[in-house]
């Protein structure tokens, strides 16, 4: 009921004018933006569309640098034998053509398969155990051997 008696009244105050300072302020503020920006029509339009070419170039960049991204963690998951991941996945073909990985980020794969395989080899083992010290290797083979023969003994009556 009350809701119906405001409706019909409505707010009092609305209807005067009290020297109408409503219209200046709608006149103190241009309808056209290209005016409020201190531009022409078209110099507004060029201007807005440089802005959304930008946008799409920002975005296409963007999209561009997540799956290089995504291509390597593909690669380092093949390699490390990791499950496969889908939103990598899709985000290659989001990106659409052929996704490379950088070369920066190629380089530093590399340079850790390389030191990997270096490890691995026995020149690198040869090469740790130039980094070792001596006689620490010395009393550990002494040890090994002494324990040996005590087992040995132990096992065999003949020694």
């Amino acid at each position: 009921m009350a809701f119906l008696i405001k409706s019909m009244i409505g707010n009092p105050l609305s209807g005067m004018g009290l020297g109408g300072g409503g219209d200046k302020e709608e006149e103190a503020t241009p309808s056209d933006p290209a005016k409020a920006a201190g531009m022409t029509r078209e110099e507004y339009e060029e201007y807005q569309k440089q802005l959304v070419e930008e946008k799409m170039e920002r975005d296409a960049d963007f999209l561009h640098k997540k799956a290089e991204r995504a291509t390597l963690r593909v690669c380092l998951r093949e390699k490390y034998r990791l499950p496969k991941s889908e939103q990598d996945e899709n985000m290659i073909e989001m990106a659409g053509d052929d996704v490379d990985v950088p070369e920066e980020l190629l380089k530093m794969v590399d340079e850790d398969a390389t030191e990997e395989e270096g490890k691995d080899s026995l020149m690198g083992q040869i090469q740790n155990l130039q980094n070792m010290d001596m006689d620490q290797l010395k009393e550990k083979a002494s040890a090994t051997v002494t324990e040996l023969k005590t087992k040995a003994e132990e096992k065999c009556a003949v020694m």
